[in-house]
């Protein structure tokens, strides 16, 4: 049987949006190291800021 245009749209549809994902999937994996827990802390000041640095005197 011959294959209708609906069908060859849906499959490149298909192809399309596999390739998309695994693109994502990659990009993912190449970035995973960028977002480490230490990037994410906040410390207050003794005014009550944040801020992305430690104070410079000890507690």
């Amino acid at each position: 049987m011959a294959e209708t245009w609906n069908k060859r749209e849906r499959e490149r549809n298909k192809r399309q949006k596999r390739k998309e994902k695994m693109e994502k999937k990659q990009d993912r994996k190449q970035n995973k190291g960028h977002h480490d827990w230490t990037e994410m802390l906040a410390y207050v000041d003794e005014n009550g800021n944040l801020s992305s640095k430690p104070s410079d005197r000890p507690q």
